[in-house]
């Protein structure tokens, strides 16, 4: 493997892979590294610009920690996270479409009982969610288990506030019997994604805003089923059509609905106004189960 040039140096490299273990380690590594090569001589990248590019990268290495992903800004502002999102999660018509995960989603958040706040303090004009959860055939998926996240007005995720804070604006809770599920929290808004490290310096040289439009987390799981995955978008914001990490789909948008102060739907009074959103989800079945047993998961 002596005197490689630009002509034969990929050709070389792949050669290499031929004793991977692993058949789709091989595969992915040789299709990588073909389109880097395909990249560096398209551009005809020079030295100086690759290594600005490898010292962008240890950037985001150094300023990532378990609080804080910056590779998957990276990865979302790419696009990246939504063409594999979109690669992987292809439903029939009528289910819930999915959308990115993002970088704030936390395990083993709080678990509340149908009803119960799951803004937990976090500040924000209240809102009150309500919906069901069904499967493609219509019939509704008892005890569906909603993860919900959101960040507060200031645009900040509980996690953002560091180590020893509470969680709030997210929370854990169970569908009813009839596949119902209500809570309170706060009214969603937009907000920009961290854009103080690297990621935030790639989009202000790109020209590129670093917003979000205003949105609800969910993730709902149920026995039988595909995990969901997905936002629900507030409608009317602006940033609708210039989402910074393009994971807007019109099925997904949905009104909070303002009311002037009074009798809130869970039977107390606000003396503020307060929103209500109502969504209802449809979960697609798992294709791996055998049909006969679909009807027992689902019943």
């Amino acid at each position: 493997m002596r005197n490689l040039d630009e002509d034969n140096i990929t050709r070389a490299v792949i050669g290499t892979h031929a004793n991977a273990g692993n058949a789709r380690l091989r595969e992915l590594m040789t299709s990588l590294v073909q389109h880097l090569h395909a990249f560096a001589r398209e551009t005809a990248l020079t030295e100086a610009e690759w290594f600005k590019g490898i010292q962008f990268l240890t950037d985001i290495g150094h300023i990532t920690t378990e609080k804080r992903q910056e590779f998957i800004l990276l990865s979302d502002t790419l696009g990246l996270s939504m063409l594999v999102t979109a690669l992987n999660n292809r439903k029939p018509e009528g289910c819930t479409e999915s959308t990115v995960f993002g970088p704030f989603h936390v395990e083993g958040s709080p678990r509340v009982a149908l009803g119960g706040d799951v803004a937990n303090g976090a500040q924000g004009e209240p809102c009150f969610v309500r919906g069901t959860v069904a499967g493609l055939d219509g019939r509704p998926v008892p005890g569906a288990e909603l993860q919900v996240w959101q960040a507060d007005e200031a645009g900040y995720y509980d996690v953002q506030y560091g180590d020893n804070e509470p969680h709030r604006a997210r929370a854990t809770l169970n569908a009813d019997a009839a596949g119902g599920f209500h809570f309170k929290t706060i009214r969603a808004v937009a907000y920009p994604i961290p854009h103080d490290g690297p990621v935030g310096k790639m989009l202000e040289a790109l020209g590129r805003h670093p917003w979000r439009p205003a949105h609800l987390h969910f993730m709902i799981t149920a026995p039988g089923y595909e995990r969901l995955i997905t936002h629900v978008f507030r409608n009317g914001d602006r940033y609708l059509d210039s989402d910074a990490v393009f994971g807007v789909r019109s099925s997904l948008i949905a009104d909070w609905v303002e009311h002037p102060p009074g009798i809130a739907p869970d039977g107390t009074r606000s003396e503020v106004p307060f929103y209500t959103l109502d969504f209802d989800f449809v979960l697609n079945p798992d294709a791996s189960l055998n049909v006969a047993q679909g009807p027992l998961l689902r019943s």
